[in-house]
């Protein structure tokens, strides 16, 4: 067990994961990589997470519809979202249902950092 908080990446884009992972690790977090919303689902990092940073639009399960399956779970798990293609109806879909961070891509490193230590501080 890490006492070092987990932080789960979920993109269908590797280069997104990859600039994440190593974002999320130079901050000295854990991290797990996902490329779909069904991987996530499936693994045990949906229990184990201090926070997910997921995209909207994926293929198969979006990140909207993610957000809603891990919320109708009951667990209380921070989510930033990212998205390429910001519009408000989604934006606000996502804040509703109680989204840490809503980035828009291309977004800069310290503008993320900012949003994963916000999530874990309202999380404890």
């Amino acid at each position: 067990m890490s006492l070092n908080p987990v932080i789960s990446i979920v993109d269908d884009e590797e280069s997104v994961r990859v600039a994440i992972d190593s974002l999320v690790r130079s901050l000295g977090y854990e991290s797990c990589i996902f490329s779909s919303a069904e991987a996530f689902l499936a693994s045990e990092q949906l229990s184990t997470s201090a926070c997910l940073i997921t995209d909207v639009q994926m293929p198969g399960m979006n990140g909207l519809e993610l957000q809603r399956v891990i919320v109708k779970s009951g667990r209380k798990l921070p989510i930033i979202f990212m998205t390429a293609f910001p519009e408000a109806g989604i934006k606000a879909r996502a804040e509703q249902e109680g989204a840490s961070g809503f980035l828009s891509k291309p977004f800069d490193g310290q503008t993320m950092i900012n949003c994963i230590e916000q999530a874990l501080d309202s999380h404890h």
